[in-house]
């Protein structure tokens, strides 16, 4: 799932000091307030793209989306599944049929029962053709998902079918090993047919029709600054649920959300939002603390067809696995994250993250595809054969990042070493996180800041994203042996050739370079010591079901 770094101490106070006059008394927690008070305040780090389950492809909204709705499991704090609203479940023995029971005391926050029928409807929405969702592809392990999606197969072949208001029949294409943590996923929440429908695109939008059968439903929206969530009555496992407010926060700078951190008003400051100038001394202090964090942060290369607006020297450039190679050997990693990051990363020198392991618990990566340090003299060879000898004739290429210290920090760390190594020059431009997920989902950039977020713990999350037209292959790559290599790992019974397979392709991805990765995600969070049992995934989301505070 696609993730979103101060340089100058004096920023910091100045913002803290803005915050605190700013936003003082607008709710937040502070150490005076009584200990009965069960409210927390997070830091979402951007304004969510869309809160949609079937839309959602950030982490930012999947966070919203986990809290708001349940799907058929929950996953625990040790990252077990353990039932949602299925309280059970059967798997035939061929491990392509499962039958999901339903409780029948699970609601939505207006009181309705949630049904089978719900599920069925937003598991065919995601994959229908005219709602084009990035994560459809997520939903390929059904039954004709795939083709359904490509228009060769109508939604009733579809293999999800309610069998009554409370058994769900599913059929796989092939058995899935971890399918059963895919319910727990987003794109798989149900969803009420008689609301989406009236504003297929645009319902989510709308805090009054944001009616969800999680923890906590929607009381309030602003704009670019706030959501409020409350404790929801009808859930059906309430009892558990301590929290009596969530209020999600959009600082996406760096210096805000710690000066408003500082100040009390917000709790938590996530999704590495504290300043890497800050982050060893606060962790010292034990005033942060790292989370291991399954993710690659990268960047995108253009190499596809969709956007011509780049200019045919800029494009042949992209182009030219030659020139791509010599962007990626050009980065010193260790530097990065030694001198900007410093949060414990580690330099990226494969595509799927050390932290992913497998079956038996050994890791996936199997080979280093290049030094930490890079390799300047091979990069500067390869750009010479690509036409462009000590980077003479190479065009002006300009990458995009989402706002944010940390980021443009990074984001310059390359422009000044593509110029002091290659002599070629980089433009840098800043947007928001909203325009810079519709830029690479539209492809309208030359090479922009991604990062990658694993939706869950085995190697295909990573591997099928660059499947040619994938919804996530936002660089635009296409590659047929790649192609073919995946759709067997997905088909294939054999441990062994599964992995084997998925080895080749990644061999392949990391030979074509459509992307650059820089470094393995650590998570650094600003969390205050009253935040009792908060659960921040290996795979991003954070969950409140058991979050309590107490001062």
């Amino acid at each position: 799932m696609l993730n979103r770094k101060l340089t100058k101490l004096g920023a910091i106070l100045v913002s803290a000091l803005l915050i605190s006059s700013v936003l003082v008394g607008c709710g937040g927690n502070s150490g005076e307030s009584s200990s009965t008070e069960q409210k927390v305040s997070y830091n979402l780090g951007a304004d969510p793209q869309t809160i949609d389950p079937g839309l959602n492809n950030s982490v930012e909204g999947g966070t919203v989306v986990s809290n708001a709705f349940e799907g058929l499991v929950d996953i625990d704090k040790n990252e077990k599944v353990i039932p949602g609203v299925a309280s059970s479940w059967d798997i035939s023995a061929d491990k392509l049929t499962y039958t999901f029971h339903l409780r029948k005391n699970a609601k939505w926050s207006d009181g309705k029962p949630v049904k089978a029928k719900d599920f069925e409807f937003a598991w065919k929405r995601a994959l229908a053709p005219e709602t084009a969702s990035d994560y459809a592809y997520q939903l390929y392990y059904l039954k004709n998902g795939e083709d359904y999606n490509e228009g060769k197969a109508s939604k009733d072949s579809v293999g999800v079918k309610a069998v009554d208001d409370y058994t769900l029949k599913v059929e796989l294409a092939a058995p899935t090993p971890y399918f059963l943590s895919l319910t727990a996923f987003p794109t798989y929440m149900p969803l009420r047919e008689e609301i989406v429908t009236k504003d297929n695109k645009g319902w989510a939008a709308k805090k009054e029709n944001y009616i969800s059968n999680g923890p906590f439903y929607m009381t309030d929206w602003k704009l670019k600054s706030t959501m409020t969530f409350k404790k929801n009555p009808n859930y059906w496992n309430k009892s558990t649920v301590k929290l009596d407010t969530i209020t999600y926060y959009m600082l996406a700078q760096e210096s805000s959300a710690t000066a408003a951190y500082t100040s009390g008003q917000i709790d938590i400051n996530d999704n590495n939002l504290v300043p890497s100038v800050q982050k060893q001394d606060l962790i010292k202090k034990g005033e942060a603390k790292v989370y291991p964090y399954y993710g690659t942060y990268f960047y995108d290369i253009n190499v596809g067809d969709k956007d011509s607006s780049n200019g045919a020297e800029i494009t042949k450039a992209l182009k030219n696995p030659k020139v791509r190679e010599a962007l990626t050997l050009a980065i010193d990693r260790e530097s990065i994250v030694k001198n900007i990051t410093k949060g414990g990363e580690k330099p990226a020198t494969s595509f799927v993250p050390s932290s992913i392991k497998l079956s038996d618990g050994k890791a996936f990566k199997n080979k280093e595809y290049y030094s930490a340090k890079g390799d300047v003299k091979k990069a500067k060879a390869l750009l010479a054969e690509a036409g462009y000898p000590d980077g003479k004739g190479f065009p002006t290429i300009q990458i995009m990042y989402n706002e944010g210290s940390n980021n443009q920090d990074v984001t310059q760390a390359l422009q000044d070493m593509y110029k002091k190594n290659l002599n070629i020059n980089v433009t840098l431009q800043s947007v928001e996180r909203k325009v810079q997920l519709d830029n690479l989902t539209k492809q309208q950039y030359q090479i922009c800041r991604a990062s990658w977020i694993a939706d869950y713990n085995d190697p295909m999350t990573f591997m099928d994203m660059y499947v040619t037209g994938g919804g996530n292959n936002n660089p635009g790559y296409s590659n047929s042996e790649y192609d073919a290599l995946i759709k067997d790992a997905k088909s294939t019974p054999d441990t062994t050739k599964r992995i084997d397979d998925m080895h080749k392709a990644e061999d392949i991805l990391m030979r074509d370079l459509p992307i650059i990765p820089v470094y393995e995600y650590t998570n650094v969070v600003e969390i205050k010591s009253y935040v009792k049992d908060f659960h921040k995934s290996p795979l991003g989301f954070v969950y409140f079901n058991n979050t309590y505070i107490k001062k």
